[in-house]
C-alpha cells in the first residue's frame, strides 16, 4: 500500500468521523483550488448530489473570502430549495480558516443548520 499524503490522512479522518457522527444526514462537501472554490450537498445513502455551488457561476470573482462566502450563501438557497435544512459539514482534509471558514458561516447564516 502506498503512503498517503498527510492531505489524504486528514480527509479520511474527517470522512470517517463524519460517517460516525452524521447519521443520515446530507453532507455538504467542500473543494477549494488556487482559482475557485465549490461546494455540494451529497446524500450518500442514494450517492446522488443535491446541490451545488461555486465561484464558477460568479462574474470572474476569483478565489477569495468574499466570493466563498457568496458561495456559502448560494449553497444555502439551493439546499432550501432541494428541501435541505440539517447537513454535516465536510471540510475535507482543508482546515476550517480563511475561505471554508468564510463558506460555513455564510452557510450557517443562510439557514443550513450543522
Amino acid at each position: 500500500m502506498a503512503k498517503l499524503s498527510l492531505f489524504e490522512r486528514r480527509r479520511r479522518r474527517v470522512r470517517t468521523a463524519l460517517r460516525a457522527r452524521g447519521g443520515q444526514r446530507p453532507r455538504l462537501s467542500v473543494h477549494r483550488t488556487g482559482k475557485n472554490i465549490y461546494a455540494q450537498i451529497i446524500d450518500d445513502a442514494q450517492g446522488r448530489t443535491l446541490a451545488s455551488a461555486s465561484t464558477l457561476t460568479l462574474d470572474g470573482s476569483g478565489a477569495n473570502v468574499a466570493s466563498a462566502s457568496e458561495v456559502g450563501k448560494r449553497i444555502a438557497e439551493a439546499a432550501k430549495q432541494a428541501g435541505v435544512t440539517t447537513v454535516v459539514f465536510d471540510r475535507g482534509g482543508y482546515l476550517f480558516h480563511g475561505r471554508v471558514k468564510a463558506l460555513a458561516d455564510a452557510a450557517r447564516e443562510g439557514g443550513l443548520e450543522f
